[in-house]
């Protein structure tokens, strides 16, 4: 079993050097232009909802998870009596509850700080039902697990042993908490492949690891919303991700894993950045469509202006939010599938669903199960 020592890093020690500080350089500003950009969109909740079930999906796929982005809009847009169960939907859906629900925690004022005790909570509500439900939700591992292999003796990586749990785990927290020389982003990289090395849980180490970057990147005041969907790096590079946090416990390779991470970083945020001036332009452009339209009516309008939030739609569900009849609803969705703003989307004839769908496509970049990762 491995069992790491504490941080930071002294054996070997941590290299801050000339590669990294330009790496570290070039991701703060990417960052700074994100946030910069999430403050010029009139309404960042359609950013925080959006990029926030991007990152869900992506960190779910990265564990095996056979749920799209698509997947997942289809599934919330239809009404609760006709939801069908979907073990891969649900993993996604209580990864969106846990990261709300941690949120909400360290923004409440009596709410639970950053802490390991606000993490098992999180983790109870990640594994609520689901693959894994039967492995201690909530609760550190009582038993030896390992990565790999069929056993511990042929396995790729041997976690701390249980009885090792609290030591490490008071250790990490109080890193979390102290001061440090090092910069914030750094110390996040840090943080992340200890919790990973740790595997303080039976399941659900990566998805929580991955989780607690969006926490800290908000708690250390790097991002004011969880607008940075870091997993798609992982996901893309997902054969490295794993060979750096690998070389960290074999070789100590600090600076590769710091490296790596950063470069995901910067690389996240530009796209990032970019996603977000598209889809608000293209909002922009497809309101002032709808309103020069001659049979626009103020439903019409209306459901145009739900759709960055609820890019997929369904009839009942539009009659619904909008508090409206059938025949009134009907019309709307036709005047906008008339702009081919809206289109069908799940393949039925009854229980129809649309979507918007340049918006969607856009969206969507990197979320599909076929997309290579190397």
């Amino acid at each position: 079993a491995f069992v790491p020592y504490p941080l930071p890093p002294a054996k070997p020690r941590f290299h801050l050097d000339e590669k990294i500080l330009g790496l570290l350089q070039k991701s703060e500003h990417s960052l700074s232009n994100l946030e910069l950009a999430s403050d010029m969109v009139p309404c960042m909740d359609w950013f925080i909802y959006a990029f926030v079930r991007k990152e869900a999906v992506l960190s779910s796929q990265i564990e095996g998870t056979q749920a799209t982005l698509m997947d997942l809009l289809n599934f919330e847009a239809e009404e609760s009596d006709e939801k069908k169960d979907d073990a891969d939907i649900n993993e996604v859906c209580n990864y969106l509850e846990a990261l709300q629900y941690a949120r909400r925690e360290t923004r409440r004022k009596k709410g639970l700080p950053l802490s390991m005790r606000l993490l098992n909570e999180t983790h109870r509500r990640l594994m609520k039902g689901v693959r894994g439900a039967a492995k201690q939700p909530g609760e550190l591992r009582r038993s030896q697990n390992w990565i790999g292999g069929t056993r511990p003796a042929n396995a790729a990586f041997v976690p701390a042993p249980p009885h090792r749990l609290a030591s490490l785990l008071s250790a990490f927290e109080k890193y979390m908490h102290a001061r440090d020389s090092l910069p914030p982003l750094i110390r996040i990289a840090l943080l992340h492949v200890q919790f990973e090395t740790i595997h303080p849980y039976l399941d659900g180490n990566g998805r929580i690891g991955r989780l607690l970057i969006t926490l800290l990147l908000e708690h250390w005041g790097l991002l004011s919303h969880p607008s940075l969907y870091l997993s798609l790096f992982f996901k893309k590079h997902r054969s490295e991700y794993y060979k750096r946090l690998d070389a960290v416990r074999k070789a100590g390779d600090w600076e590769g894993w710091t490296a790596f991470f950063l470069e995901g970083v910067a690389a996240v945020s530009g796209e990032a950045v970019t996603l977000a001036r598209d889809l608000f332009a293209l909002v922009t452009k497809d309101r002032e469509r709808v309103l020069r339209h001659p049979e626009a009516t103020v439903i019409a309008v209306r459901l145009f202006e739900l759709l960055p939030l609820h890019p997929v739609v369904t009839m009942p569900g539009v009659v619904r939010m909008l508090q409206t009849t059938k025949p009134t609803a009907i019309k709307a969705i036709q005047i906008l599938e008339k702009l081919k703003i809206l289109s069908e989307s799940s393949g039925r004839k009854r229980d129809r669903s649309f979507g918007y769908s340049v918006y969607l496509q856009k969206l969507r970049s990197g979320t599909d199960l076929d997309e290579e990762v190397s």
